[in-house]
């Protein structure tokens, strides 16, 4: 008895402005949970996968279907391509990116230790290969085809029209 006429007397009183001023913060600001959506792609290099529906179905001017066919179909086609791809990088993901992790840290190993050190010693030993190549040129194919030149430069071909 005493708990209900101690609920029947208990009253908040606050003015309505007092009481929209103290509650707008708290409903106007949304817990960050989650920070800013980041550029996943900043160098753009998936550009030509931001597919839309437009890209895919398009309904020229003289047959439309009914708007609410349209809509339903819009409505499908983006459920479905963002149910399937998080269901399947939910699935893929991880073996993926240790997969390619393996792979690019295989191919750095390779070009730091095998690739680059042979290129290396390759130009470091191309200028004395180059002279001798330019005096194998200047002693044997050039005075070749300079003969050929020769002898083929005395050859005349005339053509009349019967």
């Amino acid at each position: 008895m005493g708990l209900e006429k101690e609920k029947s007397e208990t009253r908040v009183i606050m003015d309505e402005d007092e009481f929209n001023r103290s509650i707008e913060p708290i409903l106007g600001k949304k817990p960050n949970v989650y920070s800013e959506v980041q550029d996943r792609d900043p160098k753009d290099i998936n550009k030509h996968l931001k597919v839309g529906f437009e890209d895919i179905i398009a309904e020229p001017n003289s047959t439309h279907s009914f708007d609410r066919v349209w809509i339903g179909s819009h409505a499908v086609f983006e459920l479905v391509k963002y149910v399937f791809y998080r269901i399947l990088t939910t699935l893929l993901a991880i073996p993926m990116a240790f997969i390619a992790g393996i792979v690019f840290g295989i191919l750095s190993c390779i070009h730091i230790w095998v690739v680059m050190p042979v290129i290396q010693g390759c130009m470091m030993t191309l200028p004395s290969i180059h002279v001798i190549w330019t005096s194998l040129m200047d002693m044997f194919i050039g005075p070749f085809f300079f003969s050929i030149g020769r002898c083929l430069s005395s050859i005349n071909i005339k053509t009349e029209q019967i």
